[in-house]
């Protein structure tokens, strides 16, 4: 997948990582897979409004069934903080 953190000065295209994600308001957004990592043997995906990319990220847990790849939101509070403090770690460490 990835192995940097993307942004608008990306010189590379993202076309075959978009997902469709809907918020809680029931809005679609067109979303940019730009970086994935792993927390305690869990893959997790960060991903980027394809038409605000200076907007902040979000994380998603992937998951797999039947061989199926599929993104998850990440419910736990004790799950969410300890993900994005790795992945904190992790933009610290390439800036």
């Amino acid at each position: 997948m990835s192995d940097h953190i993307h942004d608008a000065s990306c010189d590379h295209d993202h076309e075959d990582e978009i997902f469709i994600v809907t918020d809680q308001d029931g809005v679609e957004h067109e979303m940019v897979m730009v970086y994935t990592f792993e927390a305690k043997e869990q893959a997790y995906a960060v991903l980027l409004d394809r038409n605000d990319m200076e907007a902040d990220g979000v994380i998603f847990r992937i998951e797999e069934e039947n061989g199926e790849a599929f993104l998850a939101s990440i419910e736990d509070e004790e799950e969410w903080d300890r993900v994005v403090a790795i992945y904190n770690e992790i933009v610290e460490e390439q800036e």
